[in-house]
């Protein structure tokens, strides 16, 4: 085995995996030269004045990777560990997101290096409606849409739309999404994520033989996406939850654990950990329980080389964003886990989010039965052409999701002209 340490700068990752899809497409080194950069990437200083009298100042990022499809559209993470990379990372594998779930949109992402728990509700407010006021002109329905991400809600997206309507003067509801129902949000949105993630689950089952009434269930993070993705399992397809963890640490029943009380206890203690009748588990023992599917749904290097190997899942749903890394991915591929990418796992939430932009445009609001119809269809769809791509190429469902990706992507670059 080679000893050079693997890389876990998210970007550069994301780069290898560009390089790796355009090398099995055959498309020359240019291409990778205007795919590998975002077109855009803003900087900013937020000085915010903390209700104690202090002055703070905060540093902000958008990243605009590519608008060729359509608007770009992105999340904005509040986080302290928020870096550039990341923000560029995932600002690209939204852009491959949108083209692999074949909606209208280019890619972006945005975040505040900042912790949000230590933040009053007036600090919140505040620092929500200066990132807006600093990034107003590159922003809009028709040029950037932001939506929710980590550490940010539906609340935070009032202020946002707020301000940029302060500014311009004029209701302008689709230039950002995840708002509450009163604003214009969707109908299904909160939990979207988890919801289309469950229809590549249940098509993934289907191809590996799987019944999912009692499939053994490991969710790695239980944050919104985890814990929803558990309540959606076990209530529609009796799955059994037999392992879950948050930042506290991890708990282990192979009996099943009940999504629901797990999530109250969260709420109530902060973490999952002492859940009645579970037994504490390291992190890492998480990972190697034999299980039917593992969900990461937490963060980026989860799985890696280190400990690829001992994954024991038949399928491996990516929720989470770049939990996988590009060599642990091969690791994967050859021992016969079957991984659903997280660009296609976790594309339910901006699905919703185009529909949501959708409803705003004409003020007219579906029923959430109507949006989870038409979210099926799409992940549905964009799970066969990721899975027959793959099997095409005789390669990995990531770099399937790739190559439908970057085509499209390409495509509409050459009828604009751009290359």
């Amino acid at each position: 085995m080679n000893d050079k340490p693997e890389s876990l700068d998210p970007f550069k990752i994301s780069q290898k995996q560009l390089a790796q899809a355009l090398d099995i497409i055959g498309y020359d080194n240019s291409i990778y030269g205007t795919l590998s950069e975002p077109e855009r990437f803003i900087e900013i200083k937020i000085t915010s004045k903390m209700d104690d009298g202090s002055i703070k100042t905060f540093r902000g990022f958008r990243s605009q990777y590519n608008s060729a499809r359509g608007p770009m559209k992105g999340g904005i993470r509040w986080h302290p560990d928020e870096s550039a990379s990341l923000v560029k990372a995932l600002s690209a594998w939204m852009t491959w997101k949108t083209a692999c779930v074949d909606i209208p949109l280019g890619g972006a992402k945005g975040g505040i290096i900042c912790d949000p728990k230590k933040l009053s509700q007036n600090e919140i407010e505040k620092l929500a409606r200066t990132y807006i006021r600093k990034l107003a002109e590159n922003l809009g329905p028709s040029t950037d849409i932001p939506a929710p991400d980590v550490y940010t809600n539906p609340q935070i997206m009032a202020y946002m739309l707020d301000e940029y309507e302060t500014i311009y003067r004029k209701h302008s509801p689709s230039m950002i999404t995840g708002k509450p129902l009163p604003l214009g949000g969707s109908a299904g949105r909160s939990i979207a994520t988890a919801k289309g993630g469950t229809f590549c689950i249940r098509e993934a089952a289907k191809d590996m033989g799987i019944d999912l009434n009692g499939a053994k269930v490991v969710i790695q993070g239980y944050g919104n996406a985890g814990h929803h993705v558990a309540r959606l399992l076990q209530n529609e397809f009796n799955s059994r939850i037999i392992a879950i963890s948050d930042t506290g640490g991890a708990i282990h029943n192979s009996n099943g654990i009940d999504a629901m009380k797990a999530y109250e206890h969260k709420k109530q203690t902060g973490s999952v950990v002492e859940l009645d009748h579970t037994e504490g588990i390291s992190n890492k023992g998480l990972l190697r329980l034999d299980c039917d599917i593992l969900i990461p749904a937490a963060i980026e290097n989860v799985i890696t080389r280190e400990n690829s190997n001992d994954i024991k899942a038949k399928i491996v749903a990516e929720l989470a964003n770049g939990p996988t890394t590009p060599k642990a991915d091969q690791i994967l591929f050859d021992n016969n886990v079957f991984v659903i990418p997280d660009f296609l796992c976790n594309a339910g939430g901006v699905t919703v989010s185009y529909f949501e932009m959708v409803q705003g445009y004409y003020r007219y609001f579906w029923t959430e039965k109507e949006v989870f119809n038409a979210l099926d269809k799409i992940m549905t769809r964009a799970y066969r052409s990721t899975v027959q791509t793959a099997q095409e190429y005789d390669t990995n469902n990531r770099m399937g999701a790739y190559i439908i990706s970057i085509r499209r992507v390409v495509e509409a670059m050459e009828l604009r002209g751009w290359i």
